[in-house]
């Protein structure tokens, strides 16, 4: 499906699907990357969501009509364009004690024993669907209901940066230190988000995310070598649903 709506002044929002879905998002990865490729004047940015492509344009240079004409021609290629090859990023996660508190909530909340929540969390591979809210929060689709957990009733003021948490049927990684509502099961010592760095945003849609459970010895151990700038990322070519050795 193709919808194009109004999306204020000078944008518009292209809808190309009614549900999260792996399908819809490969939509979405082929016109952002047609997008990239062609160049159109007048088109400031996109900003890729679940089901959507929220396209900014200087109505000086291009009318809504216009672009719409151009989104409709683009669109009818989207099935003869080469997206990127995904990758897997593995995010190394201490579980539990002072990194997540809230791992005994989730456990007990779903009849699970701690072992079991860590085993199941870091036994899948997350496709990245977008990003958002804030700068380096990846919204990752692929959780298991086994571990599904309701928000907090009463939100953290402050949440540590790279926190690991669940709320309903989603997981996430905070970026930044940020209040918060989620159950927080774990902490990854890597930098979702650094303003100082030539990428600060770690993560990219459309690839996919393996979480790695890590002793309190070894998430200093990376923590340091993060620091030092020795730490190398772990990425490796997308081959579907692993076994978890394959990605440590």
């Amino acid at each position: 499906m193709l919808e194009i709506q109004v999306y204020g002044d000078r944008g518009l929002r292209v809808v190309l699907g009614e549900s999260i879905s792996k399908e819809t998002n490969e939509k979405i990865r082929s016109l952002t990357t047609q997008l990239e490729k062609e160049r159109i004047d007048g088109v400031l940015e996109w900003i890729p969501a679940y089901t959507t492509v929220s396209i900014f344009y200087n109505p000086e240079k291009i009318t809504f009509d216009a672009l719409s004409q151009k989104i409709h021609k683009l669109y009818e290629n989207l099935s003869q364009i080469e997206i990127p090859p995904a990758e897997v990023v593995t995010i190394p996660v201490c579980y539990g004690g002072k990194y997540g508190p809230d791992l005994e909530n989730v456990a007990a909340h779903n009849k699970l024993t701690e072992e079991e929540v860590i085993r199941i969390h870091s036994g899948n591979d997350y496709l990245i669907y977008m990003m958002g809210f804030s700068p380096g929060f990846p919204y990752l689709g692929g959780m298991s209901d086994k571990i599904a957990t309701p928000r907090l009733e009463s939100p953290r003021k402050k949440i540590p940066a790279g926190s690991v948490g669940i709320a309903g049927s989603q997981t996430g990684v905070y970026p930044s230190d940020s209040p918060g509502g989620w159950q927080i099961i774990g902490r990854t010592p890597l930098k979702l988000y650094d303003s100082k760095s030539d990428t600060p945003i770690l993560l990219r849609a459309g690839n996919y995310v393996r979480f790695r459970s890590v002793t309190e010895a070894e998430y200093e151990e990376i923590y340091q070598s993060i620091m030092k700038g020795t730490y190398e990322l772990k990425i490796k070519p997308y081959r579907g649903l692993q076994n978890e050795a394959t990605y440590r």
